[in-house]
């Protein structure tokens, strides 16, 4: 063989070499979540929910042949820490995708650091309907239920329960508390409500009882809340200690009980309700094969953050397998609109908004266990997209 024959045949190799590399390169994702603090419990489902959809689709070769790889980063439900955290994630991880963002305004600010750096996001926690409404960014995705979509089955359920209801609101004082809290009074009073006071308490409030006078004083038959993870534990014990549960119906976001806390509230959650975009307790092949799974793992049952979480995974691998590509632009434009499986059943990707459009369930702690009471069509309580930036 002339040396020129093996210098040609040499670099045949080593193109062969490194397309096989390149080809076997893992597809990054990076996940900023809390992992420690009051919104921890929240952030271990999402965490348990994407790894379990990541070792399903690596089981199957992986999403056009790569494997995938994700990469946790703890951002305390502080936005500051979470916009740290993305930053290092898309510029030292090289990530090609991020999710994990729990407090909205997480969300929010991470969504404007993904714009710089030219990636995309998707939220599989955040309520506040600013993140696909007045400050959508073409850049970020959210494949859970919206605030406006729960308060719609909310308050459907509440019409027919108690009709005309005196409804009091306590919600966190920060983005999503707002937008929670006036989503569901926007719903409630459309369909007969009256509402009779609200207050905001910081996140991680230790105290509640100092907003119980206000609370006694109003005289509701319903209280509305939207606090999360251990500020809800914190807020029922208190509520039950002082004996305002007696003759109070409480409701709330699908955040406040889930099944991350429900053992830590014990009886004080009895006869809570909320609106719901996934519940263990739907009745199909698809969600009993992810609910045993997902037990299996982690030894407790999926919530819908660890629902969603899972469902993302296999949203992006549609999206990447329709786009036979990681780059940004082309992923951007196969998520819009887009149609894929889930546990709680089929969701759209709206593209005019970038919100998914799925059924919504109400439920009812019952018996220490959440029982569906109530279901709403997606396209009843998605309502109009808000968004005009694109």
């Amino acid at each position: 063989m002339t040396h020129t024959k093996t210098t040609i045949l040499a670099a045949l190799m080593s193109a062969t070499a490194l397309s096989a590399a390149y080809a076997a390169d893992p597809i990054k994702i990076g996940v900023v979540t809390p992992l420690s603090g009051t919104y921890a419990g929240i952030g271990q489902q999402v965490k348990w929910g994407l790894e379990l959809a990541t070792k399903e689709v690596n089981a199957s070769g992986g999403i056009m042949g790569r494997q995938v790889e994700l990469t946790f980063e703890d951002e305390e439900a502080n936005p500051s820490v979470a916009v740290q955290k993305a930053d290092k994630l898309f510029q030292v991880g090289k990530v090609d995708f991020l999710t994990g963002t729990v407090n909205s305004g997480s969300t929010l600010a991470v969504g404007q650091v993904a714009e710089r750096a030219g990636k995309l996001i998707a939220t599989t926690v955040s309520f506040a309907d600013s993140i696909t409404g007045d400050k959508c960014s073409p850049n970020v995705f959210r494949v859970n239920a919206r605030a406006g979509q729960q308060s719609a089955a909310l308050a459907v359920w509440l019409s027919k329960e108690k009709p005309k209801a005196q409804v009091f609101y306590l919600g966190p004082d920060y983005e999503m508390g707002r937008s929670t809290v006036a989503a569901f009074k926007s719903s409630a009073e459309k369909v007969g409500a009256n509402s009779t006071g609200e207050v905001f308490a910081p996140l991680d409030s230790k105290d509640y009882t100092q907003y119980f006078g206000q609370l006694r004083a109003a005289k509701p038959q319903v209280l509305y809340t939207s606090v999360a993870g251990n500020d809800t534990v914190r807020l029922f014990t208190q509520l039950q200690e002082f004996g305002l549960l007696n003759n109070l119906t409480v409701v709330g976001a699908s955040g406040t009980v889930t099944a991350q806390n429900l053992g830590a509230i014990g009886k004080a959650a009895e006869g809570f309700v909320t609106g719901v975009g996934y519940s263990a307790e739907i009745d199909t092949p698809e969600n009993k094969k992810f609910v045993a799974a997902f037990k299996a793992a982690n030894k407790i049952d999926p919530d819908l953050y660890g629902a969603d979480s899972y469902g993302l995974i296999y949203a992006y691998k549609a999206a990447v397998e329709k786009a036979k590509s990681t780059d940004t632009d082309k992923v951007r434009a196969a998520f819009k609109d887009l149609k894929w499986m889930t546990p709680q059943g089929e969701k759209t990707l709206r593209g005019a908004d970038h919100q998914a459009a799925q059924t919504m369930y109400v439920v009812r702690v019952t018996g220490g266990k959440f029982k569906i009471v109530g279901q709403v069509n997606g396209s009843d309580a998605i309502g109009p997209d808000a968004c005009t930036k694109f």
